[in-house]
């Protein structure tokens, strides 16, 4: 695997191209890119404008990376990959960017990784040809904590909305999926960075149609489901679906999309019950058997013990770290 090495030449353009925080218009020949860098507390993703007349992608590339590790003197935030790893180089293979670190970017804490992560593929998804990113670390490719491979990363991977983005922050999320015999809830502890402006609850509902990434759960939510709004008032979730979610062909238990939508949600310290509508109206049945015109709460009944504890135990100590 042949990489890429254009230290020399990139260190040179940062004396010779960009700016930080300039304001104005753009001269003639500049674009605009921003660098994602943490804030003091390393729970957000702050970008930075930065402008430059760098157009050949190699360039452009080394570039962005050498802005993105070295914060300037000015700005009151801090570089998303920690000082001990050291980038060794990228390639390029169509419209995917390879990035090579050493073994030390699996050594940072969980939550910094994954806002490090985030952070790399905002800034070099900019680049035009560039719309996905594959992360190596120390000729491995990166891993996440159930030892699956993440694979390649797009900029949608992190936030629903690309526009009028002012930060990114880091949420742990306990969601609830059932197993091969669809009669039981487990739960999936999971990090998401994305957008402040999207709610963590409609954040829950979107992860929850993804399905589970942990080995051995099973969904509860055809995926093709719309949630058409959602909203938090007095304790009380208010959910909207279009018409596919009362077409769940799922073979589980009939409680079992009502319960892991529920027991998610009710996780929240802001939400004790969960209401739940179809293109806007109660007064229906799921799958002929559970009335909607109720407020559901938290049922702990449906929750089994998992056998994956092995599993489970790491992510229980996320915060230790």
């Amino acid at each position: 695997m042949k990489r890429l090495w254009i230290w020399l030449t990139g260190l040179m353009l940062l004396f010779l191209t960009g700016c930080t925080g300039k304001s104005g218009s753009l001269e003639e020949g500049e674009t605009l890119y921003q660098i994602y860098y943490l804030n003091a507390a390393m729970t957000r993703l702050i970008p930075s404008e930065y402008r430059t007349r760098t157009e050949d992608t190699d360039l452009l590339i080394q570039e962005l990376m050498d802005r993105f590790m070295k914060v300037p003197a000015d700005l009151d935030v801090q570089a998303a990959l920690s000082e001990k790893t050291t980038y060794q180089g990228y390639k390029q293979e169509d419209i995917v960017l390879y990035l090579y670190f050493d073994s030390n970017y699996t050594g940072m804490p969980s939550g910094r990784e994954i806002l490090c992560r985030a952070a790399l593929v905002r800034t070099l998804t900019q680049v035009p040809g560039i719309h996905y990113i594959s992360i190596y670390s120390g000729d491995q490719l990166l891993m996440d904590r159930n030892g699956m491979p993440v694979g390649m990363l797009s900029a949608s991977d992190f936030t629903d909305s690309i526009s009028d983005v002012n930060a990114y922050e880091k949420t742990e999320l306990t969601l609830y999926f059932t197993d091969g015999e669809g009669e039981q809830l487990f739960p999936e502890k999971r990090e998401v960075v994305h957008n402040t402006n999207t709610s963590v609850e409609k954040l829950i509902l979107e992860e929850l149609l993804s399905g589970p990434k942990q080995p051995g759960l099973e969904p509860t939510l055809d995926p093709q489901t719309r949630l058409l709004n959602v909203s938090t008032n007095e304790n009380v979730c208010y959910l909207n679906f279009d018409i596919g979610f009362l077409n769940n062909s799922l073979e589980v238990k009939d409680y079992i999309p009502i319960y892991s939508i529920v027991n998610s949600l009710s996780e929240l310290s802001s939400v004790n019950r969960v209401q739940i509508s179809v293109n806007g109206a109660q007064n229906t049945k799921f799958r002929d058997s559970i009335e909607l015109n109720t407020l559901f709460e938290r049922n702990l009944d449906y929750i089994g013990e998992s056998d994956n504890q092995e599993i489970l135990e790491p992510l229980e100590r996320i915060e230790e770290e």
